[in-house]
């Protein structure tokens, strides 16, 4: 670590400095700790039978630093922080692990004891701009539990082989965790950090970790973690006053805590930028995530992420210089923002102006698709612009469109619970709900339950409602899902040009009050398509489609199939017929149909390769 980058805020490898390191192998530990103003700072731990061991400073930088030769890997420690407030314990700021809550104290890891074989992964990883990007979110703690552990938790190793085959049956490229830095509250749901460089011991040690993102790696599916970089925890043995001042947080005002209850960190002290800086290379190097999901992003571009405050110009600088140099440290590493804010550039490059995300969820698109969904049919047709308006604005970013965990919690409902109508009609709305957000431009990400149409919101203390897949309906969807994830991988179209405007066109919206949208995607293969028609009318509909001169049109998924829930048997001409230059679709109630438009020219040019060869 340079001492004068850590200052500056320029610093991304603190953590390889600070914290508790093995020297060289059995001859101790090195801790080392950053309090600026401390009058003094010890160490305990098991390796002194928790006596304090004074540690010392150079020419008062504020490093401390002590090494112990009787210490090794596995022990707990903790530091004793004296200062104005007193004789106070703190856990490690920078410790690679912690004792499960409600112990806090840090433990000593090697960090090179396990060594990756992901190497074919992680050559040919990219930002996926013109790739599949389909993302399942989950709370590690409740996706599976355990009903041998008394908290109900499976460790990473015991869950990730069920993990990788329930991923690859539903045809999802990423799978999204939910934050796995330490936190002392099982309801913040990993959103209150302790330690930013702990691996939560609920599931496991870092090891295990590390193993369990090589093993989805080596399975061919990627792994992105939920990273919080607004805010900490209050508990006062963590980043609270931890030197005796407000090393971490804001003074005293009405900026030091959120509405949450949590310290905000302020970016203003350089220190805390290398910190967090520090903290998400460290999630990317050490655990080889292949993307960050930064929380509350709003909160570090204004001030309590109240727009009418005004900007926070340090955050905001903090995002850039941040963004920058991860993007430089790991050109193929994701960098998601979810912000809920309209500020410009959050997908364009710092250098360039923008904060340099590579996505941001498009949260105007969720909140105005369901709030579309949850009208009665006769309503939805006096506010098409519920659906159309997003197309307005997305090629000003690039935009992840998500259902996540935000959605089925606090009285929210789930997703299909949002839908107006009773049980029986919810479903084939669901299904036409999922087809559009498909067809709609941007990557995808769904939260765990959504695949199962769930009708209990999620709770932290239960896994998914899995038995539900006995009754007919939620049986049917879920292989809807799957089979619309499998023909999301299957067509370039749906995502090779997500962020130009030549891969999206409209064909019908919302005609004499119909309630009968069309959407057609292209690739970069000028003689395939994809188009697919929506009734999202409680009433049948008829739509003529009519696609370019010479072109085929073959069903590919039809929401209303029986297999799916529907009354439509499968058959290659299912809801087509030819005539007056066109094709004449016959839509049931909130049934929709994706369609393959192929031009004959390019089976003109297969035949003649063909006969060539021949």
């Amino acid at each position: 670590m340079d001492a004068q980058k850590f200052y500056d805020g320029t610093c991304f490898d603190a953590y390889n400095y600070f914290g508790a390191h093995p020297v060289e192998k059995g001859k101790g530990i090195v801790f080392r700790t950053f309090a600026l103003n401390a009058d003094q700072v010890s160490l305990i731990g098991e390796f002194s039978d928790w006596k304090e061991m004074p540690m010392a400073t150079p020419s008062r930088t504020g490093f401390w630093e002590l090494t112990v030769p009787e210490a090794k890997v596995g022990q707990m420690y903790k530091y004793v922080i004296y200062s104005k407030l007193g004789r106070i314990e703190h856990c490690d700021p920078y410790g690679f692990g912690m004792e499960l809550r409600p112990g806090w104290a840090s433990i000593v890891r090697d960090l090179y004891d396990y060594q990756f074989t992901d190497e074919a992964w992680m050559k040919k990883r990219t930002l996926n701009f013109d790739r599949p990007l389909n993302i399942y979110e989950i709370h590690l703690g409740s996706w599976k539990r355990n009903e041998d552990d008394p908290n109900g938790w499976y460790h990473y190793l015991d869950i990730v082989d069920d993990l990788i085959e329930y991923v690859k049956a539903y045809h999802y490229t990423h799978i999204e965790i939910m934050p796995l830095s330490e936190h002392p509250f099982d309801g913040s749901w990993g959103y209150q950090n302790t330690g930013f460089f702990a691996p939560t011991a609920r599931y496991g040690e870092a090891a295990e970790l590390k193993e369990f993102v090589d093993r989805l790696h080596n399975a061919g599916i990627g792994a992105i973690i939920d990273f919080v970089p607004a805010h900490f925890a209050t508990d006062y043995y963590a980043l609270k006053e931890y030197d005796g001042t407000h090393l971490y947080e804001y003074p005293a005002s009405d900026v030091t805590a959120s509405e949450w209850g949590s310290y905000n960190f302020i970016f203003a002290r350089r220190e805390v930028a290398s910190f967090m800086q520090s903290a998400a290379n460290y999630w990317l190097s050490e655990y080889h995530f292949d993307g960050l999901r930064f929380d509350a992003v709003s909160r570090l571009i204004y001030w309590m992420g109240n727009e009418s405050r005004g900007e926070n110009p340090t955050s905001i600088d903090f995002l850039k210089i941040m963004n920058e140099g991860l993007h430089k440290l790991h050109p193929t590493a994701m960098l998601i923002a979810e912000d809920s804010t309209s500020y410009p550039g959050g997908t364009r490059p710092a250098w360039a102006g923008g904060l340099g995300f590579d996505y941001k969820w498009d949260l105007g698109w969720m909140n105005d698709t369901l709030d579309y969904f949850m009208k009665q049919s006769f309503e939805r047709r006096d506010v098409p612009q519920k659906l159309t308006f997003s197309m307005f604005y997305f090629y000003n970013e690039k935009y992840l469109l998500p259902f996540s965990h935000d959605e089925v919690v606090h009285g929210k409902k789930t997703i299909i619970d949002k839908i107006f109508g009773d049980y029986e009609t919810k479903f084939p709305q669901a299904r036409s709900l999922y087809l559009y957000m498909f067809m709609h431009p941007g990557k995808k990400l769904n939260f765990m339950g959504n695949e199962i149409a769930m009708f209990r919101e999620w709770d932290e203390t239960k896994e998914p409602d899995y038995f539900l897949l006995k009754y007919p309906n939620h049986d049917s969807f879920h292989v809807y899902m799957a089979e619309l994830n499998r023909q999301y991988l299957e067509n370039p179209a749906f995502y090779e040009l997500d962020y130009e405007d030549k891969g999206f066109k409209w064909i019908t919206m919302n005609e004499e009050g119909s309630n009968v949208f069309g959407i057609q995607r292209f690739g970069r293969d000028p003689n395939r398509s994809l188009a697919a028609i929506f009734n999202f009318s409680d009433a049948p509909r008829t739509y003529w489609f009519h696609p370019e001169k010479d072109s085929t049109v073959l069903p590919v998924l039809h929401t209303d199939w029986e297999r799916f829930g529907g009354r439509t048997k499968e058959k290659a001409e299912t809801g087509l017929a030819l005539a007056r230059d066109g094709f004449r679709i016959e839509l049931p109630p909130f049934a929709s149909v994706l369609m393959q438009v192929e031009t004959l020219a390019k089976k003109g040019e297969k035949r003649k390769k063909k006969a060539a060869a021949d």
